[in-house]
């Protein structure tokens, strides 16, 4: 599986565990940007000329790949510049219906990403903005979901899987909660996209963020899809050329979803290349990959549970969590480990994961985190493990 991978492939001594932030791209979708740049680049939209409508041809070919991967309709595709700028979509375009009184529910498992968007929104508008707490174990506390959701509530916007502890929301429970009160639902889909396809269908929510870099895809694209019914309606967030209708002194019209939300240039390359991610995922046997991810993750928490002084945040059990595994060593900085570590090849990611509110709530300012994908192996986990307890030798 490596050898499908670029900079994995030509750095065979190095032991990638930080696909959390941002996962190594696939040959298929950097070979798929090189031959659109070097054979259809063009702007979309723009022209009548051959060059440009292959450009269109391919650009919309991507809007259908990401649909097919959430089982999705394409025209409720919005191609943006990562999960960061979908989230913040909604946050303008939802948030714009909202008013004083009205409430949206976050938790403290949220990345900053889904988090600072909504105080940003209470200041603006004087919405209120309601925190669900975290259980020890960092799996959210669905059982406090009765007592936070009001009928003010108008949307619940919470993490699919938490970039700290690997947690996965119990969706069903969280939509059924949320549908008694009329309140939308929102996913940030941000960490639970690289270890698999989702149907928002099955899911029934009514918004899902996600970034390309993170499923292997390049950076500098990413995709927020929202139900058509809800799409249409949303006023759009950025203005400029491809949004529009008509435009004069007097005012202007908006385009039709998805384009409305889609103004200037869009990430032509990137988003060919994430399609090429995306259908060369849709072909993987997951169930398989699922598995074998939870046995590395296993083993993970197995070698981890026995070295002295460490605490992993989080349930130590693989099954109820993704393979994001971070935790604190007594005495030692993250920053520290991670600089040892990397000297021996091992690149881990040391702070607070863009997720503070998580940290507090568990008691942690900084942690160490180990991110495993679909090509990390047995050989991945042996070397943090020995680089652990070499790292607690030279620091102690």
């Amino acid at each position: 599986m490596k050898s499908e991978f670029p900079l994995l492939a030509a750095q065979p001594g190095l032991h990638y565990l930080d696909s959390a932030a941002t996962a190594q791209i696939h040959r298929g979708a950097l070979d798929a940007v090189l031959r659109h740049e070097t054979g259809s680049r063009a702007n979309v939209m723009r022209g009548t000329y051959a060059l440009a409508e292959a450009a269109d041809q391919a650009y919309e070919s991507a809007r259908t790949s990401a649909a097919r991967f959430l089982n999705a309709a394409a025209d409720e595709i919005v191609f943006t510049s990562g999960a960061t700028a979908a989230l913040n979509l909604v946050a303008h375009a939802f948030g714009a219906g909202l008013q004083a009184g009205d409430r949206v529910l976050v938790s403290q498992a949220e990345h900053h990403s889904n988090f600072v968007p909504w105080l940003m929104l209470r200041e603006r508008q004087g919405i209120a903005l309601d925190i669900l707490p975290l259980r020890p174990d960092g799996q959210l506390d669905l059982d406090r979901l009765p007592e936070l959701l009001h009928d003010q509530t108008r949307l619940v916007a919470l993490t699919h899987c938490s970039n700290v502890t690997g947690a996965v929301t119990d969706v069903a429970a969280v939509v059924d909660a949320a549908r008694r009160v009329g309140a939308k639902v929102l996913l940030d889909g941000a960490q639970a996209v690289q270890h698999g396809p989702q149907d928002v269908r099955v899911m029934g929510i009514d918004f899902y963020a996600f970034s390309g870099h993170k499923c292997f895809a390049p950076g500098g694209v990413g995709v927020l899809w929202a139900r058509r019914e809800l799409l249409r309606d949303l006023p759009p967030f950025h203005g400029g050329g491809g949004m529009v209708g008509e435009v004069g002194p007097g005012g202007f019209s908006w385009a039709e979803a998805p384009r409305r939300f889609e103004a200037g240039t869009p990430p032509i390359a990137q988003a060919v290349g994430l399609a090429a991610a995306l259908d060369w995922m849709m072909g993987l046997d997951w169930p398989r990959l699922r598995m074998r991810e939870a046995e590395l993750c296993a083993r993970l928490l197995d070698g981890l549970h026995d070295i002295r002084g460490l605490r992993v945040l989080g349930s130590m059990r693989a099954d109820r969590r993704a393979p994001i595994v971070s935790f604190e060593m007594a005495g030692l900085h993250p920053h520290d480990i991670c600089q040892v570590l990397d000297a021996r090849g091992l690149a881990l990611r040391g702070g607070h994961h863009c997720a503070q509110p998580l940290l507090a709530a568990l008691g942690v300012e900084a942690c160490t985190r180990a991110s495993l994908a679909l090509y990390n192996d047995a050989a991945d986990v042996a070397a943090l493990l020995d680089g652990l307890r070499h790292a607690a030798k030279v620091l102690r």
